[in-house]
């Protein structure tokens, strides 16, 4: 039977003893908050293949002939066969601001209804082009755009004015890149601090036969790794709040704030710790179990959208992304203090939930308090 008082017991121990360590004290809490200041000062310019998506709701217009032409359909080939921009189209009938909210999405591109009877009659017509400062994207999407309204002026038109372009945003309260940072840094966070811990301690227990003298304590594998997962989901919490207020008061940003960030401040440090733990449990001594917890953090960091947009990758490193545990956890969080799209997050947390379980299971399974 778990018992929970020896659990509580363990958790004062470890807490009182990592609280003492002010190395692991000033990466747990204040490191992320200095990349929050470092990285909020910072613009970012990044460049590359963008994914958007684009309703045309261009009805068209007669030619001298009785030819139908779409002018809308031609703007966005146009931006398709570009280097910046993959077009994803959406159908006509959808609330535009609607459906990138409910796809997690600042981006995209809607062609008004007259656009080509305008546009054939030299009457000014605007594009609307969504995007949100907040997103490192949306100055790629703007300008690709404009280059080509630019264009097509210039080719009817000898550069006369007639197709223009109109900013919006889906919430026009996300204003600033420390928007997308915040979510991208509390994951990074939930990663490093329970993973290199529970590689470290898990090695070093094992090299000092700690784990052999634990084994002859009342208290169980299971406990002691419950206590571990409390503690880290703890600091976790503290991180989270510490990082949000930074942003809030130091950079002004717009964060939605809900109890469906609960189960990723619970469920992230509960996998990363199993997971800690079972790499240094598997690894044969310190050294070997620091490198294989370099090889599988690191990428994570890196590839699940913690400080560049998944966007931005190509598709093969996009597949790769959402094999990574940590892309539900920041693609959650990013759902939920972003856009605030629920189900989406809904979805995040099932998975991040079949993830953690069975690391945690195959933690506490493979982990041994004495060696063969």
């Amino acid at each position: 039977m778990v018992s929970f008082k020896r659990i509580s017991a363990d958790f004062k121990v470890f807490s009182v003893g990592y609280l003492r360590n002010k190395f692991g004290l000033f990466f747990g809490l204040i490191f992320p908050v200095i990349l929050i200041l470092i990285f909020g000062a910072i613009f970012s310019g990044d460049s590359g293949t963008v994914d958007i998506y684009a309703q045309n709701q261009d009805e068209g217009v007669y030619v001298p002939g009785g030819v139908s032409v779409n002018f809308g359909d031609q703007f966005l080939i146009a931006l398709n066969e570009s280097s910046t921009i993959r077009v994803i189209t959406v159908n006509a009938s959808e609330n535009f601001a609607d459906f990138l909210a409910a796809h997690s999405a600042s981006d995209g591109i809607v062609i008004p209804a007259k656009f080509s009877s305008d546009y054939t009659s030299e009457q000014p017509v605007n594009i609307t082009v969504f995007g949100s400062p907040a997103s490192s994207t949306s100055g790629i999407v703007s300008g690709t755009v404009n280059g080509y309204a630019n264009y097509f002026n210039l080719q009817r038109f000898n550069g006369t004015m007639v197709i223009g372009v109109t900013p919006a945003t889906v919430n026009t309260e996300q204003t600033t890149y420390i928007d997308f940072l915040i979510p991208g840094l509390i994951g990074f966070s939930i990663l490093t601090n329970p993973m290199f811990s529970l590689v470290n301690i898990a090695a070093d227990y094992k090299k000092n036969k700690l784990f052999k003298q634990l084994s002859l304590t009342p208290l169980t594998k299971m406990e002691w790794l419950i206590a571990k997962v409390l503690f880290y989901i703890a600091l976790s919490a503290a991180g989270f709040l510490l990082m949000v207020g930074v942003g809030i008061f130091a950079f002004g940003a717009h964060v939605v704030l809900s109890p469906w960030l609960i189960p990723f401040l619970i469920l992230g440090p509960m996998l990363f710790a199993s997971l800690g733990m079972l790499v240094g449990s598997v690894a044969k001594n310190p050294e070997t179990a620091g490198v294989i917890g370099n090889i599988v953090t690191f990428p994570m960091m890196f590839l699940a959208g913690t400080f560049f947009p998944l966007s931005m990758m190509p598709e093969y490193l996009q597949t790769i992304a959402r094999v990574l545990p940590l892309f539900y956890v920041t693609e959650g969080l990013n759902n939920v203090m972003v856009y605030n799209n629920i189900p989406n997050a809904f979805i995040d947390i099932i998975i991040l939930g079949i993830i953690t379980l069975v690391i945690f299971l195959l933690a506490v399974k493979l982990f041994k308090w004495r060696e063969d």
